[in-house]
């Protein structure tokens, strides 16, 4: 215990004994005088915590006085002092990004993948998604003009301190991306993100995959959209919001439809499994007032500990017709067995704590059994107002509610900064809530710190977001920046018989890699040589089928002659090889001789074969020569 956190324990301790000798109902009162709760928070107490804006441009100097961060869509911690937040940016101040928290404070880390109400999840202690908006330039409906949507349909993935990677997809299109709602991970192999219900005649709800080499649909056979996800144990589960005309594959219960699903990892199936969650008594839960269809609550908002699954709901902003409204509702899953902690049959006699409230976010405080709960009023909820105070409360597992704070706290001389929005607990008796104006509240003990993250890759500010993988592009009009992106097709392909080379004297862009030569070293030891152009990250992934065997670090190599080392295991052979390439520097541009363009693109294989081949059933030999061919064959997928 800390030296502070001793002396606060003390203090509480004599303060306590000695309203105990003189009143038994004083010696109810509050340990702390900012929290109204009787449970051990060492002191901790809410304040305004707002960073600085990122620096202006050159020779203007550093601003001094925090503004809003805009819109904050999420913000999710990897560790007390590594954290990420995503937003939409405000005016020309605050570009659309993403901002990084340290362990000392929050700064930019990217001015690119910011979103309308964007989505993050961590996939590794350096990498992460987001759920970010598209960009302008896509083609109008050709029916009626309409401009194609970008809010929140496109994602971007981080990898050592760059944008790696952006999806997206052309609109107006059967496999459109719809706009996403949440994201999470199980690990760097296993990511998924859904969104809304797929557009008729289509039935189910969009979902995207990633297996660590591909993104792909793979939607959900119920039609509800996904409001959230949270990984908690061995599964991700995903909350949905039920609705009237919602198209499902399978036949639901009108008074209890499953208002969660589980995603089981990859190569477990079913991938999909409907939840109807009950408690130990064997009543449904979510449990419904009387004269409340289930489409008047909205989905529940998702936190997990390592204790509990928590989630929260408050009433649908649209109330199905002849129903009576939804109300707070807050319910936890520990131990194998589900509790409504808050709702209809588990409000206090006086009734709903939060009547006319709406929930914005819940999160799971670490190291108890309670969670705390960010809310609104309907009516700001609808049109959030910059004069609208930030509520939040604790509720403990029993359902008991106290800590009810209303922020900015009074005699802070701050003044309102708009209602909750997104909130985030890494450690015990530390949270974050960010506001509808882009704020920043910080829960801690007096004097608490976190250790200084010093990671480089999440310094920034990052600047750039390669091209949308999936869709169409423009060829650009001088040459491009990198080459990033993973190849799916064959590693590398010779060019075309019959397309004529560049004229004379015209430029060409040297591509990348040239001069790739793979072979099998001591059986089990794959190598790659290959030249590269300028210096670039570089990753050889080994895939059998759909699923990853083998993958090398994530390196950064220097221009010139390189050679990759993978590490195979014989009973996983794999059957296909993708190369995952970002270049750190402009690719150089020749004269379009014979000479410049001869090789470049020409892959050669020397005994890329299995091991022990003819031990092998006649099925894995046939597979083994089509995947990787014969000596000195190009290398297909």
């Amino acid at each position: 215990m800390s030296r502070v956190r001793w002396l606060c324990a003390a203090l509480v301790l004599t303060a306590l004994a000695l309203l105990a000798a003189m009143s038994p109902i004083a010696s109810a009162a509050a340990p702390c005088a900012n929290l109204g709760g009787l449970e051990d928070d060492g002191c901790a107490a809410w304040h305004l915590a707002q960073p600085l804006p990122p620096p202006q441009a050159p020779g203007l100097g550093s601003p001094s006085v925090p503004i809003g961060l805009g819109p904050i869509g999420d913000i999710e911690f990897w560790a007390p002092n590594r954290g990420l937040l995503i937003t939409a940016g405000n005016g020309s101040t605050i570009p659309p990004g993403v901002w990084v928290y340290d362990g000392e404070s929050w700064h930019e880390l990217a001015n690119v993948c910011g979103a309308t109400d964007g989505r993050i999840a961590w996939e590794g202690p350096d990498a992460f998604w987001t759920i970010s908006n598209g960009r302008p330039g896509q083609a109008a409906n050709p029916a009626n003009g309409e401009p194609a949507p970008l809010a929140d349909d496109t994602l971007c993935h981080f990898v050592g301190g760059q944008v790696l990677a952006s999806y997206a997809a052309p609109a107006f299109q059967a496999n459109s991306y719809q706009p996403m709602s949440a994201a999470a991970c199980f690990g760097p192999q296993d990511c998924w993100f859904g969104g809304g219900p797929l557009p008729e005649p289509l039935i189910g709800a969009f979902q995207l995959h990633w297996n660590g080499s591909a993104l792909n649909a793979e939607p959900n056979p119920q039609g509800h959209a996904v409001g959230d996800m949270r990984l908690f144990g061995n599964h991700l589960y995903e909350s949905v919001r039920i609705a009237p005309g919602d198209l499902l594959t399978e036949p639901e219960s009108p008074l209890a439809p499953p208002v969660l699903h589980r995603i089981a990892p990859a190569g477990v199936q079913p991938t999909f499994i409907s939840l109807q969650p009950s408690s130990a008594a064997g009543g449904p839960i979510p449990e419904y007032t009387a004269g409340e269809f289930p489409g008047a609550l909205d989905f529940l908002h998702l936190s997990a500990d390592a204790q509990a699954l928590w989630g929260a709901a408050g009433p649908a902003a649209e109330v199905p017709e002849g129903s009576a409204s939804g109300e707070v509702t807050v319910v936890r899953y520990a131990n194998g067995v589900w509790s409504q902690v808050l709702g209809a049959g588990a409000n206090p006699p006086s009734g709903s704590p939060f009547a006319g409230d709406v929930v914005e976010g819940i999160a799971a405080e670490p190291g108890s059994e309670s969670a705390w709960v960010a809310l609104d009023t309907q009516s700001d909820a609808a049109q959030p107002s910059p004069l609208a105070d930030a509520i939040v409360a604790r509720v403990s597992a029993n359902g008991t509610v106290s800590d009810v704070q209303t922020l900015p706290l009074p005699g802070e001389g701050v003044a309102a900064k708009g209602a909750a929005a997104r909130i985030a607990c890494p450690a015990p008796h530390e949270c974050w809530l960010t506001t509808t104006q882009g704020w920043l509240f910080h829960l801690a003990p007096p004097g608490s710190s976190q250790p200084l993250d010093s990671d480089p890759d999440l310094v920034g500010p990052i600047t750039f977001r390669p091209e949308d993988e999936g869709l169409p592009q423009v060829p650009p009009d001088a040459p491009p920046v990198d080459d990033s992106g993973l190849i799916e097709e064959p590693l590398f392909t010779a060019p075309e018989a019959g397309i004529p080379t560049a004229l004379p004297e015209a430029l060409v862009t040297l591509p990348l890699l040239s001069g790739m030569h793979t072979r099998v070293l001591h059986r089990t030891t794959l190598e790659l040589r290959f030249k590269l152009a300028v210096k670039a990250r570089v990753r050889l992934i080994a895939k059998r089928a759909r699923r990853v065997v083998a993958r090398t670090a994530l390196r950064t190599l220097r221009a010139g002659e390189q050679r990759l080392l993978l590490r195979l295991d014989p009973q996983r052979w794999p059957t296909k090889l993708a190369l995952q390439t970002h270049a750190l520097a402009p690719l150089p541009t020749v004269k379009a001789t014979s000479q410049a363009g001869a090789n470049t693109n020409s892959v050669t294989t020397e005994s890329l074969a299995f091991p022990n081949m003819l031990g092998l059933p006649r099925a894995e030999r046939w597979l083994a020569g089509s995947a990787f061919g014969t000596p000195g064959s190009v290398a297909s997928p």
